[in-house]
């Protein structure tokens, strides 16, 4: 053993850890926050308000106030680097028994459909499904519950309500507001939908376990995880996109037996006296348009990383897509597709031994793919490539220049303005390509520039639907008793969150959410929160005033509005609520707002008082939509 060169190779590690060390520490001085809002003429309140409506779903009351205590920029770098405590979201939680499971025994405990029926068909249950009458479909549907309880599987209706109900009481309870928001980002940027059934099995945990813990981290690591997920993977339909260009696949395909077959059931499927020719053909048919599928490699692109003008062209597109063939969803239904393959190929170390990448939830086919040469951009991916050079390429776009400027541009929008200047997303870019995607050194460059204070850009941009109804439990203190009843609220209001059936995730502009149809739907929100005519949200709003009552409207307006919307000039505001107040069928108009549908509202509860009509129509008003 060469004791000396062990010698040489401990004494060069050292001194590279203490030039990390080193670089780290510079890192840190040189991207720590430092606010210039006081170039920007506002108060130390003023820019604390400002912080928490862009940075957190909306201030609590007396929040201000502690951030001021904290200090502005040890309050946003707490939740940059810090876990705050979450004992109280926690409890709220408690009931979730999904937050526990792994993707594998949500599959197992929330089948789809389409799961049940084969577990049927394996074990020779036979559906009756002819009967298209109503009452055949309910016996079916009977039939199917049926199954369900003798293997004790819960109905999927619970998984999304579940997911849904987290979601919800994580934005409006976690003390570690920014990354509950940068988690809604990055759900959004790297959107899957529920309108594609195969997905919601999966979404639980693409959030949990690929988003929510790299929300705050480097990008190349989220981009690699969401795409490894069986969500996208399903959602973009990467699980279909397959080649035959490997020895393995070449191998079995010239096997005599395998040649064989093929033949024999060609020859059946040609011969239209056999039973089942029809369907033998259809099958071989489906065989052969088996192959690559541009779909995520398209969005990975357009969407994730490069931009729609990140100059990429149509071949680099397709040269994409034969470097992921082969990256699929692990099939995880107990007894199901996984178990015969593995047990076909002798178990999971002798997969691994022919290339196979195995593990909980991702799998790489090695005889799916594509091994040829490929260049794509300036990249070249020289043959025999297998799963690396799929790595090798979501490492290249994580890091490219296009993508550091696309990021960083839809950062800004987020948190700045809709219309952020070239000038501010070549500085965010800087940081990011400097720091090879640090997400916290991105932000830090954002929030520590003057465009981020400036006047006109305070409060310009406008909730959606899921951050109005967030910011009215934040600010009112509310106990969310039934968090479903806000996401049917968010529907009418026009986002269904988790259901954005385009890869895009929703628009985030101004101009996507106002209109004249969803400003009566925010304005029948307000009222009907207020007035807890949804069931399940409960408040106290005379605690808020310290259970004084005010003297007058007029005087509840000015308080309220100070709770609600703090440190802003609310005087035009409550001079154009006045009138509504005023109207003597506000009352009879909240008590229609309620009839609208059953299930959103309830009619029995008699609280229109006076403090919750002036709450109900600050929440509703044109103001309390900015942040």
């Amino acid at each position: 053993m060469n004791f000396k060169r062990m010698g040489k190779c401990f004494f060069v590690s050292i001194i590279l850890f203490a030039l990390s060390a080193f670089t780290q520490k510079t890192f840190v001085e040189k991207y720590k926050p430092k606010f210039p809002y006081k170039k920007a003429g506002l108060t130390k309140r003023e820019a604390a308000a400002h912080l928490l409506n862009r940075f957190t779903f909306g201030p609590t009351p007396n929040q201000i106030d502690e951030v001021l205590e904290i200090g502005l920029e040890k309050w946003f770098n707490q939740q940059l680097t810090e876990t705050l405590d979450d004992s109280d979201l926690q409890k709220r939680l408690v009931n979730y028994d999904v937050l526990s499971m792994s993707t594998e025994q949500i599959v197992n405990t929330f089948p789809n459909q389409g799961q049940i029926i084969a577990l049927a068909k394996s074990n020779n249950i036979i559906l009756k499904n002819t009967d298209t009458t109503a009452k055949g479909k309910e016996e079916y549907k009977e039939q199917l519950k049926q199954i369900m309880q003798q293997y004790g599987y819960k109905p999927v209706a619970e998984l999304e309500r579940q997911l849904i109900n987290q979601k919800i009481l994580r934005a409006a309870y976690s003390n570690n507001q920014l990354q509950e928001v940068m988690t809604d980002f990055w759900f959004n940027h790297f959107n899957v939908s529920l309108t594609k059934p195969q997905c919601l099995q999966y979404t639980f945990t693409y959030e949990r376990d690929a988003i929510r813990p790299n929300a705050l981290g480097n990008f190349s690591k989220i981009l690699l995880t969401t795409a490894k997920h069986p969500a996208m993977l399903e959602y973009l339909d990467n699980t279909l996109s397959v080649s035959t260009n490997n020895p393995l696949s070449q191998k079995q395909n010239n096997n005599p037996a395998a040649k064989l077959l093929q033949q024999k059931l060609t020859d059946m499927a040609n011969d239209s006296s056999q039973k089942n020719s029809a369907f033998l053909k259809q099958m071989l048919d489906a065989k052969k348009t088996q192959g690559l599928n541009e779909n995520y490699a398209r969005e990975i692109m357009e969407l994730h990383t490069l931009g729609v003008d990140g100059g990429y062209t149509q071949n680099d597109v397709t040269q994409l897509a034969r470097a992921l063939t082969g990256w699929s969803a692990m099939p995880l239904l107990r007894d199901g597709a996984a178990k015969k393959l593995i047990d076909k190929a002798g178990g999971v170390e002798k997969l691994r031994e022919r290339g196979f990448i195995v593990d909980s939830i991702f799998l790489f086919r090695a005889d799916k793919h594509d091994e040829g040469e490929k260049i794509i951009l300036t990249q070249t991916l020289p043959a025999n490539g297998g799963y690396a050079e799929g790595e090798k390429m979501i490492e290249f776009l994580a890091t490219h220049p296009s993508t550091a400027k696309f990021i960083s541009k839809k950062l800004a929008t987020r948190f700045v303005s809709d219309h952020p200047s070239d000038d501010l997303i070549n500085k965010m870019a800087a940081a990011f390509l400097k720091t090879k995607g640090n997400i916290k050194s991105v932000l830090i460059v954002m929030v520590n520039s003057d465009e981020f204070w400036k006047a006109d850009v305070l409060r310009e941009k406008i909730k959606s639907p899921f951050e109005l109804a967030i910011s009215s439990v934040r600010a009112t203190k509310a106990e969310v008793q039934q968090p479903f009843q806000l996401f049917l609220w968010c529907t009418k209001m026009g986002q269904k969150f988790y259901y954005y059936q385009a890869p895009t995730g929703f628009p985030d502009k101004a101009s996507y959410w106002i209109n004249s149809g969803s400003l009566l739907n925010r304005m029948n929100f307000g009222l009907a929160f207020a007035t807890e005519k949804i069931p399940g949200i409960k408040l106290n709003l005379s605690a808020l005033n310290n259970n004084q009552e005010p003297e007058s409207i007029e005087a509840a307006l000015n308080i309220y509005s100070n709770t609600l919307l703090p440190e802003r000039d609310n005087s035009k505001n409550i001079q154009r609520l006045i009138p509504l107040i005023n109207d003597n069928n506000l009352e009879k108009k909240i008590n229609n707002v309620t009839a609208v549908k059953n299930d959103m509202v309830l009619n029995d509860k008699k609280n229109n008082n006076m403090i919750a009509q002036v709450v109900g129509v600050i929440i509703g008003s044109p103001e309390f939509q900015r942040k």
